[in-house]
């Protein structure tokens, strides 16, 4: 099928890790019914890399509250769609069906993406498996708590985390978890943790991705721009 080349040809360092065995297996197991047909490579190193996380740790997050649901999948494969195209998301899809099916070494995976994921990236992964929760519009406890998991074990920090949390999951200090500073921060402490987020999220960050995950780096800053103006708005600043 389309996917083998491109699992086997970009994933790189995960076919030798808890990735790696978690893909294959879920290859083996579509190759069993596929029909054989043979399509060009896709995917470079990083980015395979980086979709073979998504597509491990997504399904981790699907599982959590025990329910798959068709938002879920949808938001997945949208996502896909932009990046590969119609037909290779069909097949990344069943790749995924077959991972959902296992059981998923979360806290193994994590800690290889760790080893092998740049920051920037890591924290495109976690803005991305929020998406994927909030796609039926509400992230559930358990999906909260699985995602902060893979953070921790990611070395994430709980600053990023929350900030990244602060733009699914509402409340009245979320705004402020965006941009990484308590409510009772000055105004001089709030300007520089904004311009702080704003170096740190930018989209140049995650060139090496795509330009897909470019725009999910952009609506990211957009959500730190609107913590910011919610902030200044309300202190007169």
């Amino acid at each position: 099928m389309a996917w083998t080349k491109w699992v086997f040809g970009g994933l790189g360092w995960a076919m030798g890790g808890p990735v790696g065995g978690i893909i294959g297996f879920a290859m083996g197991a579509a190759l069993d019914s596929s029909s054989g047909k043979k399509t060009t490579q896709l995917a470079a190193t990083q980015p395979g890399d980086f979709a073979a996380s998504l597509l491990v740790l997504c399904a981790a997050v699907m599982k959590s509250d025990n329910k798959i649901l068709r938002s879920e999948l949808d938001f997945v494969k949208r996502f896909f769609v932009s990046q590969f195209g119609e037909q290779k998301a069909s097949e990344l899809i069943l790749v995924l069906r077959d991972i959902i099916k296992q059981d998923i070494p979360v806290q193994d995976v994590s800690m290889q993406i760790k080893m092998h994921l740049d920051e920037p990236s890591r924290l495109q992964l976690l803005h991305l498996l929020f998406g994927i929760a909030n796609a039926d519009g509400e992230v559930h406890p358990a999906e909260v708590e699985i995602i902060c998991n893979i953070a921790h074990w990611m070395g994430v920090s709980s600053r990023d985390f929350d900030s990244i949390k602060g733009m699914f999951v509402k409340n009245t200090t979320s705004i402020y978890k965006v941009l990484e500073v308590d409510p009772s921060a000055t105004n001089d402490e709030v300007k520089k943790a904004y311009r702080s987020m704003a170096a740190k999220h930018h989209p140049d960050k995650v060139h090496h991705l795509g330009p897909d995950y470019q725009k999910a780096a952009q609506e990211k800053i957009q959500a730190i721009n609107a913590a910011y103006e919610q902030v200044r708005k309300e202190r007169n600043m």
